[in-house]
C-alpha cells in the first residue's frame, strides 16, 4: 500500500494533482477566493493516517470555518472515513501530553460512563492532551500546529492533522477540498482486475488478501472466514478491512474501488 501513489482532483478547478502538490496548489485558490466570505477565521487542514507509521496514500484537504467545533469534524471523519459501530474517538494534542497514566484512563472512563462529561475531558485533557470535542476551532489552531485523531480504541485508525494554513475568512462549515482518488489497487491472485473485495482475516497475515470478483469466489471455496464473515468491500479509506467498516455516506463516487479505463 505505501508504494501506490495518490492523486486529488481540486474542488476549485477540477484539476489534478499528486499528493505531494494538492495542497500548494489549493492555497492559490484559498489566499485569493473568487467568493470570499465575511471577515472571520478558517482554516485549511491536511488530513491523513498517522505518519508516526510509515506514509500511505490516502489524504484529505479540508476547509473549516473558525467557529465549527471539534464534534463537527469528528462527525465528518466518521462519515468520510471511519464510521462502523459507533466506536468512540478522540482529539488530543501531542505538545500538551504529559503521559497516559492507567489510573488516570480507567478513572475518565468512569466518568464518562456516569455521564459525568466535564470531570471526564479534564482529566483526559491532562493524561492525554485531549481537546475537548465542544470547542470550536479558533480557540484550539494556529497555522503549523500538528493534532492528532483516534476513532476505536480497539482495533484503532489514527489520523493526523495539520494546520496549513491561517485565512482571514469565513468558511460554509467543514468543505472537502480534495481526496485521493481511488487507489490502483490490483487483484492479489490474479493481478489483472482491479480489487473489489478484501480478506480481512488473510489481510492480518499478510496474505494474498485483496480479489477481484472472480477470484473472491475461489478464495471463498478455500477460506471458511471468508465465506462466513471476513468479506469486506475495497473502499477509499485507511479503515478499509478493519472491523466491519464498509464505506462511507460523504462523496460517495470516490469511495469507490479504482476502474480501468479502457
Amino acid at each position: 500500500m505505501e508504494n501506490i501513489k495518490s492523486k486529488g482532483v481540486c474542488v476549485f478547478c477540477t484539476k489534478e494533482f499528486a499528493k505531494a502538490g494538492i495542497t500548494r496548489h489549493l492555497n492559490t485558490h484559498l489566499i485569493n477566493p473568487q467568493k470570499p466570505g465575511t471577515e472571520g477565521k478558517s482554516y485549511h487542514l491536511r488530513i491523513e493516517p498517522d505518519t508516526r507509521w510509515g506514509a500511505t496514500p490516502y489524504f484529505l484537504n479540508v476547509l473549516v470555518n473558525g467557529t465549527s467545533t471539534f464534534e463537527e469534524l469528528d462527525d465528518f471523519l466518521r462519515e468520510i472515513w471511519l464510521e462502523c459501530c459507533g466506536h468512540m474517538s478522540s482529539f488530543s494534542d501531542p505538545k500538551h501530553q504529559r503521559g497516559e497514566g492507567m489510573w488516570d484512563i480507567m478513572e475518565a472512563y468512569d466518568l464518562l460512563d456516569e455521564g459525568k462529561i466535564d470531570e471526564y475531558e479534564h482529566i483526559m485533557s491532562n493524561a492525554k492532551g485531549e481537546i475537548p470535542k465542544r470547542k470550536n476551532f479558533q480557540e484550539v489552531l494556529y497555522e503549523g500546529m500538528k493534532l492528532r485523531y483516534e476513532y476505536d480504541f480497539g482495533s484503532t485508525t489514527e489520523l493526523q492533522l495539520v494546520v496549513l494554513k491561517e485565512l482571514p475568512y469565513t468558511a460554509k462549515g467543514i468543505e472537502l477540498l480534495s481526496r485521493n482518488e481511488p487507489l490502483k489497487i490490483m487483484c492479489d491472485s490474479c493481478g489483472k482486475k482491479p480489487a473489489q473485495v478484501l480478506c480481512s482475516v488473510c489481510a492480518g497475515y499478510e496474505n494474498e488478501a485483496f480479489f477481484c470478483k472472480d477470484c473472491a469466489k475461489k478464495h471463498k471455496r478455500t477460506c471458511k472466514d471468508f465465506a462466513d464473515y471476513a468479506a469486506l468491500p475495497v473502499v477509499n479509506s485507511p479503515r478499509t478491512g478493519i472491523c466491519g467498516y464498509e464505506g462511507g455516506v460523504i462523496d460517495t463516487e470516490r469511495d469507490k474501488p479504482f476502474q480501468l479505463t479502457e
